[in-house]
């Protein structure tokens, strides 16, 4: 098929869906895992994204498809972060005062550390923080990293480069 009926064609034709789900489910879900973390459940939003993409499949032509399923994916965890959000407000305002049977000295610096850490990657950009994860987490080469994330081998090694300096100089302890 010429890249021209290609570009005309919908998605809902069952090759075309599977071909789309072959090429881009893998990377979707090291975007919503690097991204957002485990908690957020990635294998469930690229299921979500991909059944999204087939309820919409006549509106989506298959080159405007990868960004419509990372859009999905973003957006459908972002949704989740923010009902989590609301939950975890309202659990803090009715919380009970529990005593915890751990040393209290030890919660106190662990809760300190999680907190620099957490405050370190979230002061990273998008673009830093996929591409640190993806090759420290994930133990990608900085080739692959370029492929998935779309951009050069020399701007992920910056992205790495200064994400590392970052952390570096925001946490001492690492």
């Amino acid at each position: 098929m010429t890249k021209d009926k290609l570009l005309n064609k919908n998605c809902c034709d069952q090759s075309i869906f599977s071909k789309l789900h072959d090429k881009h489910a893998k990377d979707l879900h090291d975007f919503i895992y690097y991204k957002f973390g485990e908690q957020f459940n990635p294998k469930d939003k690229v299921q979500q994204a991909f059944l999204k993409l087939w309820e919409n499949c006549k509106k989506i032509t298959p080159d405007k498809a990868k960004s419509y399923l990372f859009s999905v994916a973003n957006n459908t965890t972002l949704n989740v972060i923010k009902h989590e959000k609301v939950i975890l407000k309202y659990e803090s305002n009715t919380k009970s005062n529990n005593s915890d049977h751990q040393d209290p000295q030890f919660l106190l610096e662990e809760k300190e550390y999680m907190d620099k850490y957490q405050n370190a990657l979230s002061k990273l950009t998008e673009e830093k923080r996929a591409a640190f994860l993806l090759n420290r987490v994930e133990g990608k080469k900085h080739k692959e990293i370029a492929k998935i994330l779309g951009i050069s081998r020399k701007a992920v090694e910056k992205r790495i480069y200064t994400a590392l300096k970052q952390l570096r100089k925001e946490i001492h302890e690492i």
